[in-house]
């Protein structure tokens, strides 16, 4: 592990995206095509990220490679982040881990219209957050309004 300051600033907007449905973690390594795993090398993409910025560094940068085979076992998950990339505002969306959340960094333009499309949606739940930082040795503060 290589410490480093905190990637993105204190208020930075995110919304996780998160379908009812499940995957276990055991069916979508099974469905991993290992031929197919990314050949990056993880701190050549911590400096990318570090020198372009979060926000800044294209999408080809992102990668997990349990994405693909989590749309292979539950092609509901591909149609929901391929939706999700067409809203206006969202700087990236991907996949976490094995799924089945999806974040989208940023904020949507309208967010009204955002929430209304997917949060009220069955079975599909919209979490918005904001990243906090904190000093070393602090634990968590509320933010000032």
């Amino acid at each position: 592990m290589t410490p480093i300051d905190p990637p993105l600033p204190s208020g930075a907007k995110l919304s996780i995206v998160k379908p009812d449905l499940g995957l276990s973690t055991p069916m979508v390594f099974k469905a991993l095509d290992y031929d197919q795993l990314s050949n990056e090398d993880p701190e050549k993409l911590r400096d990318t990220f570090l020198k372009e910025g979060v926000v800044s560094t294209d999408d080809k940068y992102y990668i997990n490679d349990l994405e693909q085979p989590a749309f292979d076992c539950l092609p509901e998950l591909k149609a929901l982040k391929e939706e999700l990339l067409e809203v206006k505002g969202f700087d990236h969306v991907m996949m976490s881990g094995s799924g089945t959340s999806i974040f989208c960094m940023g904020e949507p333009a309208d967010e009204d219209a955002f929430m209304k499309e997917f949060d009220s949606r069955e079975g599909v739940s919209v979490f918005n957050a904001e990243f906090i930082n904190r000093e070393e040795g602090c634990w968590f503060e509320s933010p000032e309004n």
